[in-house]
């Protein structure tokens, strides 16, 4: 990205979501409270520390003026008017001293440029540990978010001159919390409670030798429960989740499900004000609560991921960002809270999305199971989700999430459709109705049934699912019944399903495979 000589260099986390190197409001401020790039630069570009050296301390005359356009003081220009003038140098000097001069600001280019990836290799890294602790600290989301960018800020002016810090995220806390008191002892004018909240962040024992990597992933941990708190709806919690815990921008988000930017932050700031106004406790649940709200974390990451593997509408059958992230949320998971169903969840994502490369054309038609390039499957993702199936079989305690990951690696195991082992699948689907009787499960153990035991015994079950009423807006209810009816050349009957299908669908892929079967059927 070009940068215009009157804005300074950006690290990569700060300009990845930019058009411009002026618009920076996306990545660097409080997103649903920021209404202009001025406002998102002064962010940016914070005060100058302090010259004693400490991370977010700072002197009165720190920074004069604008980031951008700085006031020379009386002070500067009586020192400049003193200055003594250079006298005329020779040319050969001029060049000498050009040379040298060259030398030194790309030695100092370079190693400005080497900071500037630190502090983007540590944002990648570490951001999220950094929020999920400044949020403990201070008790508010946005004032944790504000406080973490202008540390981020403050490493991009004192690295360069200092070095990198020992532990970069001891002293990416250390500054934000810095930061944060002084915001607050701003803001106590007009708040009496403010000032006793600052003088607790002052008093509290922060030294960085005393914050080891457990108290940081118990504060992940929390930061995770409290986005998925059953008091939020699910809608909230599924925003929240992916902008707080896995680092998406609101137009990010607001992206992948096709919703406007406006209303996901507006969603966004809602669930914010229903965890300060209602009090959610930022904690860990207690071990008697732990599996409800565990199951309800999960859920959330089954979601995102739901929406990532098959898109509810648009022009794409999958949307990898989502289905990446839902997996990285759920190795995340899986390691701060080992459990079965944890580990079940990671399965199923991981075995799902091994077929990603072969589930679509190259021009994003749907390509069923059966007819997929097999050898595009992703044998590690394969390999991990198996081993991880086994290993939550074996501890017993599983669910559903285990249950469907034990179905999708009976799929990876075979070589070729033909070498289904369709029994066992209707094995696992009988153990999961158990578990779980809701009538999308019935209608994926009557398609496994059909393959099984033939069309006509699977068709039976789906119109017994018909009958009842169930599912009768869901596409793929039409879709299974339309094929199975095709299979036995009941052709007018499947086209019937296949057009109410298609009325159905809301995604362009899924609609173009049902016009090629309507058009197969007319011929």
């Amino acid at each position: 990205m070009a940068v215009t000589s009157t804005v300074p260099v950006l690290p990569n986390f700060l300009m990845c979501q930019c058009r411009d190197p002026g618009d920076l409001a996306t990545v660097v401020s409080s997103e649903t409270e920021r209404s202009s790039v001025a406002t998102a630069r002064r962010t940016a570009f914070a005060k100058e520390a302090g010259s004693n050296g400490s991370p977010g301390t700072s002197t009165s005359n720190s920074t004069i003026g604008t980031p951008l356009q700085r006031v020379r003081t009386a002070s500067d220009r009586k020192r400049s008017q003193e200055s003594p003038r250079f006298p005329r140098l020779t040319r050969a000097a001029r060049i000498g001293f050009y040379c040298g001069t060259m030398k030194h600001c790309n030695d100092s280019q370079d190693a400005s440029r080497r900071v500037r990836e630190a502090v983007d290799d540590v944002y990648r890294a570490e951001s999220r540990r950094v929020l999920a602790t400044l949020i403990r600290l201070v008790g508010d989301f946005d004032l944790a978010e504000d406080a973490m960018q202008e540390a981020f800020a403050a490493a991009l002016q004192q690295w360069p001159r200092d070095g990198v810090p020992a532990n970069p995220r001891a002293w990416l806390v250390s500054a934000g919390r810095f930061k944060a008191i002084d915001t607050i002892r701003k803001r106590a004018r007009f708040n009496d409670a403010l000032p006793d909240i600052a003088e607790r962040l002052d008093a509290e024992a922060v030294a960085a030798s005393n914050w080891d990597d457990n108290a940081v992933e118990d504060d992940r941990l929390r930061l995770i429960f409290t986005c998925c708190h059953p008091a939020l709806s699910s809608e909230a919690q599924v925003a929240l989740t992916l902008r707080e815990v896995c680092g998406l921008t609101t137009e990010e988000i607001a992206h992948a499900f096709l919703t406007s930017h406006t209303t996901l932050a507006q969603r966004i700031v809602r669930a914010k004000s229903k965890i300060r106004d209602a009090k959610i406790p930022y904690v860990v649940p207690e071990r008697t609560d732990l599996p409800d709200r565990l199951k309800n974390v999960l859920h959330v990451t089954y979601l995102v991921f739901n929406e990532g593997y098959f898109a509810s509408s648009g022009t794409a059958l999958t949307r990898h960002d989502l289905s990446s992230e839902a997996i990285r949320l759920g190795r995340l998971i899986a390691e701060l809270q080992p459990d079965p169903e944890a580990n079940g969840l990671l399965a199923l994502m991981l075995l799902h999305e091994s077929r990603r490369p072969a589930r679509t054309t190259s021009s994003g038609d749907v390509i069923l199971l059966d007819d997929q390039d097999r050898s595009l499957w992703n044998q590690a993702m394969i390999t991990e989700g198996t081993s991880l199936v086994q290993r939550s079989l074996a501890d017993g305690g599983f669910g559903i999430y285990t249950l469907q990951a034990a179905i999708a690696a009976v799929h990876a195991e075979a070589a070729a459709p033909s070498a289904t082992d369709w029994g066992r699948i209707v094995r696992i689907y009988d153990l999961l109705s158990t578990a779980d009787r809701s009538p999308v499960v019935e209608l994926n153990r009557a398609v496994a049934v059909a393959m099984r035991d033939g069309p006509a015994a699977g068709l039976a079950l789906i119109e017994g699912i018909i009958s009842r009423g169930d599912l009768t807006d869901y596409s793929l209810l039409h879709s299974a019944h339309a094929d199975l009816c095709r299979r036995l050349g009941r052709s007018m009957e499947a086209r019937a399903s296949y057009q109410r299908a298609r009325d159905l669908a809301s995604q362009e892929p899924e609609r173009r495979f049902l016009d090629l079967r309507l058009r197969e059927l007319a011929i």
